[in-house]
């Protein structure tokens, strides 16, 4: 994989929870945020469309994505690396 730290604006760590498509990953980020009115931290998940070129990333992993330039209609990150 390419090193695009450099041109990146924003890294995340999500959970990959689909694979199913060419060179493109679905990973959820869950952050938690207080509620409003009660203060209580309450998780909230985001499903972001990834690139991954090679298709390398499987199901259940842990994956360091970093935002990038618009690549299709719903694709605006990029796949850096696979954590252990």
């Amino acid at each position: 994989m390419k090193d695009l730290s450099a041109k990146t604006q924003r890294t995340l760590v999500g959970e990959v929870v689909s694979n199913r498509m060419d060179k493109t990953i679905i990973v959820s980020i869950i952050r938690k945020v207080p509620h409003p009115k009660y203060g209580k931290y309450v998780k909230r998940r985001t499903k972001l469309f990834v690139h991954d070129p090679e298709n390398t990333a499987n199901i259940g992993e842990k994956a360091l994505i970093a935002s990038n330039r618009p690549i299709s209609k719903n694709k605006h990150w990029v796949l850096l690396k696979i954590v252990k």
